[in-house]
């Protein structure tokens, strides 16, 4: 399993919607960023994301599954990029502030920090653990 990061506004979509999108999940799509288009091509069925509530907030609100790999998005015109289907799994107890991930010198390396603007990236296991326990989950 696999472990990554993807931010949406929350006025465009949020945590409360992809939450009421049920069972059958949604799309991931609009991504046209080669480089958070190969991210989602590597993701699996199974693997988790934390949802992050970019621009509004700026924080990590949630985690979401990967119910569906990556096919062809149908908000691409030119049929160049990929989308993913997701399903809500839970809320943090505690939003994660991208303050106070800065704060933590174990996260320095996240591309969260070093590409801010990069809407899906892959987190390591000993990050999501320590994000993990700063959203008291």
């Amino acid at each position: 399993m696999q472990y990554w990061l993807m931010k949406s506004e929350p006025d465009v979509w949020s945590i409360d919607q992809q939450k009421k999108s049920g069972a059958k999940g949604a799309p991931w799509d609009g991504v046209r960023n080669y480089q958070a288009a190969k991210n989602l091509k590597n993701m699996k069925k199974g693997d988790l994301c934390f949802f992050y509530h970019s621009n509004i907030g700026k924080e990590i609100v949630g985690i979401v599954e990967i119910i569906k790999e990556a096919f062809l998005d149908k908000t691409d015109k030119k049929k160049k990029f990929v989308a993913v289907q997701v399903r809500f799994k839970k809320k943090l107890k505690k939003s994660i502030t991208l303050e106070n991930i800065k704060k933590n010198k174990a996260l320095k390396h996240l591309s969260l920090i070093k590409q801010s603007r990069l809407s899906v990236m892959s987190i390591d296991s000993k990050s999501w653990k320590i994000l993990n326990k700063m959203g008291s989950i």
